[in-house]
């Protein structure tokens, strides 16, 4: 790939506070944040290879759960599923712990990489979903909420579960509550052109993506 042919989009910015209408602009041109860190690039490196970034964003008002979906749905029906302000407590470190084992590479050190310490020191509000089985924490998500979207920063879960498909059923329930709430968009993160290990985010319905001009168009998996 010449990447001469290409502009390159690396930029980054710090901020305190950040208003739901504000995180809305900011999602709308392919900006994404962990913790006070916002950044956007077009370009990333993957296995060794320069890959162009694809932002991805579900319309919630045309979106419905494939079959497989509403398996993993019914799969964890079983579960105790909260939703509330985020609280990153000694459980969560606990499981943060246990997913990043699943890593080879890129391994982060700590939950905080991606989520402020406390909601005081967030620039935005973030909302934490999380996933028990007869009491023990077996998955958690965070999201961040705009005035007509949500976005999804990040989610764990214990890698002994795998069979449940907890990180789609979070995304899931991210989605639910985003339209009980009257968002329109959810903005589910980056992946890349080709074959990677984000290609789950893909495989949703009403998948718009980010063309780098300042236009979100239906994604083409082709």
């Amino acid at each position: 790939m010449r990447l001469d042919r290409f502009e390159i989009i690396n930029e980054e910015f710090y901020a305190d506070e950040v208003t739901p209408a504000q995180l809305d602009r900011l999602l709308a041109d392919a900006w994404r944040h962990f913790g006070p860190q916002f950044f956007r690039y077009n370009f990333g490196i993957h296995e060794h290879q320069i890959r162009r970034v694809i932002p991805l964003r579900i319309r919630l008002g045309d979106f419905s759960p494939s079959k497989s979906q509403r398996r993993t749905l019914r799969r964890n029906a079983d579960l105790e599923t909260k939703i509330e302000s985020m609280e990153i407590t000694p459980e969560i470190h606990e499981l943060f712990e246990r997913h990043k084992l699943r890593f080879r590479t890129g391994i982060p050190d700590t939950i905080f990489d991606f989520v402020a310490r406390s909601p005081a020191d967030s620039p935005t509000e973030v909302i934490e979903i999380t996933v028990r089985d007869a009491g023990s924490l077996i998955a958690a998500s965070f999201f961040d909420i705009g005035e007509t979207s949500i976005s999804s920063i990040y989610g764990i879960f214990d890698p002994r579960e795998t069979i449940r498909g907890l990180g789609i059923y979070t995304m899931l329930r991210e989605i639910e509550f985003a339209r009980e709430n009257g968002k329109t968009l959810y903005y589910h993160g980056y992946s890349y052109e080709g074959e990677s290990h984000y290609d789950y985010k893909k495989r949703f319905s009403a998948v718009e993506s980010f063309d780098w001009v300042g236009n979100w168009l239906p994604f083409d998996p082709e």
